[in-house]
């Protein structure tokens, strides 16, 4: 029996939620985001010296934030350059927003009392 996950079983909705959430579950990416939202923008250089992290580590976890669509990047040659994407934050926030209310309405008995 395989343990492949089929995607394409579950909503968009909820692969995006999985993708961002994925995306930070990590607390070295948590910690870019951090820097990251207290610059307008940044070059992975500065992020390395603010986190204990080599350049290689801080480019992979990059690397994931850009893909989950929460920063956004120019990669030039000697120079990277990332930021928070305010779009993709944006969509993170109402993804999120959407799951939490979701359930904020859920019956008062719990059935793990």
């Amino acid at each position: 029996m395989s343990t492949k996950i089929r995607t394409h079983e579950f909503t968009e909705q909820q692969q995006q939620i999985a993708e961002i959430a994925k995306a930070l579950g990590h607390p070295a990416r948590i910690a870019i985001l951090q820097v990251l939202a207290h610059k307008e923008s940044c070059v992975c250089g500065d992020i390395v010296l603010e986190l204990p992290l080599a350049q290689s580590t801080v480019s992979r976890h990059l690397k994931v934030l850009k893909d989950a669509g929460l920063v956004q990047g120019e990669i030039a040659p000697h120079k990277s350059c990332y930021c928070i994407d305010p779009k993709g934050w944006e969509q993170a926030q109402k993804l999120f927003g959407q799951f939490w209310d979701d359930h904020v309405n859920a019956p008062e008995e719990v059935c793990c009392n």
